[in-house]
């Protein structure tokens, strides 16, 4: 009991009036903004994926299903039960498509489109979570509806209630007298926002047999949505399927689909925590200025206790207790340190981000236990080796010269 109740002794020293020595405070605000930065970095990363696979998947589903040379693929009443039959119990929807380019045009102001048309009933792709304008309905009493991105309503100033114009080419040829481009009105029923500038200024919905009617393919498809019940498995599932479809049925995964926003997702993981990691290791070799600067202070102080029997294993405890107390201070500090700001950026959005540069408008937090405990492990590790630096000078100081040290 003698060893730690000296070490704290040396750790809240009074001299002063001070209840906290300076050096003190020092050595262990460095930990605790090594641990919240690298925390915070970690939930951040982990919020960038979890965000935009959702919102990715909001919008395609887990896997699709589309034709290699961009053809139109058969009906789907013929073409879905066997789908269902190769997958098994692992899918929980499948949902054909239409997704074509277009053009759209309300009164002086034109941008090109892909509009895809869907299913209401069986769509999986989730868009009306995110309608902040109008209702997800495409019926209307004279012409079909159509939904917008916020970003392309606001290029085509156009409100709930507007008639704009869809153009289109026919058989995949440049107009002509003979060949004039496909031409339809649809009244703007509804206005999604999901954050992500990728969907919001390019992708129009309408109902999936006026993008049949004005594309003029018959009852044929672009393609399918898949919905799985986990992901555990999506790669086996995207395996089996293209294993299992003729050509030219072509299956990718939302990470094939979306490659490169997940590639860069993985190239900021990989630099950062090391980059980060190096605050923290700044930040313990701290303790060892901070012990060796109490050992200098307390020299005499430990060649009379060596003089009154200490062993050399009580006195290396002794400063062995005051790393791992300072390290210990600061990782618990840092660790509420970086929830707090992660609680507040998760509720309240406090900083933002430009929607056409990483896909989102704020920064997305995801809070994962696992990263504080690696963190946090890591850190008191690697302070518990450190420490053994001073901890052995202290030891191996000669109980006659430390008493006559001043």
């Amino acid at each position: 009991m003698l060893s730690p109740f000296i070490a704290f002794r040396y750790i809240f020293s009074r001299k002063d009036s001070n209840f906290l020595s300076l050096i003190s405070v020092i050595s262990f605000s460095g930990i605790a903004l090594g641990v919240a930065v690298l925390i915070i970095a970690l939930t951040i990363l982990d919020g960038f994926e979890k965000v935009i696979e959702e919102k990715i998947v909001s919008f395609n589903s887990h896997i699709q299903i589309s034709s290699f040379s961009k053809k139109n693929l058969n009906p789907y009443q013929d073409f879905m039960p066997g789908i269902a039959r190769m997958t098994g119990q692992d899918i929980a929807s499948i949902s054909p498509f239409i997704y074509k380019a277009a053009l759209i045009k309300h009164k002086k102001y034109s941008e090109g489109i892909m509009l895809k048309g869907i299913i209401p009933e069986t769509d999986n792709s989730d868009i009306n979570r995110y309608i902040v304008s109008g209702k997800y309905k495409f019926k209307n009493s004279n012409k079909p509806g159509i939904i917008l991105g916020k970003k392309l309503a606001e290029k085509l100033f156009v409100e709930i209630g507007s008639k704009i114009t869809l153009f289109t080419l026919r058989n995949d040829m440049a107009p002509s007298f003979d060949n004039p481009p496909a031409i339809k009105q649809f009244i703007v029923t509804g206005i999604y926002e999901s954050g992500m500038a990728e969907y919001d200024d390019l992708n129009a919905y309408c109902e999936f047999e006026e993008a049949q009617n004005f594309f003029e393919i018959g009852n044929h498809i672009s393609g399918y949505n898949i919905r799985l019940k986990k992901l555990d498995n999506i790669f086996d599932i995207e395996e089996k399927l293209q294993n299992g479809l003729p050509y030219p049925y072509y299956v990718r995964s939302i990470y094939q689909v979306h490659q490169n926003i997940f590639t860069w997702i993985d190239l900021q993981k990989k630099p950062i925590p090391i980059i980060l990691g190096l605050i923290v290791v700044v930040a313990v070799f701290n303790i060892v200025g901070t012990l060796l600067m109490i050992v200098l202070e307390r020299t005499s102080a430990i060649g009379i206790l060596r003089a009154m029997g200490s062993t050399k294993k009580q006195i290396i405890s002794i400063f062995m207790i005051q790393g791992i107390s300072l390290s210990l201070i600061g990782i618990i500090l840092g660790n509420i340190i970086a929830f707090t700001l992660s609680y507040l950026q998760l509720e309240f959005d406090i900083i933002s981000l430009p929607a056409e540069v990483y896909f989102i408008s704020s920064v997305p937090i995801s809070i994962n236990v696992l990263n504080y405990l690696i963190v946090s492990g890591s850190a008191f590790v690697l302070s518990i080796f450190i420490s053994i630096i001073p901890c052995s000078i202290a030891a191996g100081l000669s109980p006659i010269t430390s008493i006559k040290f001043d």
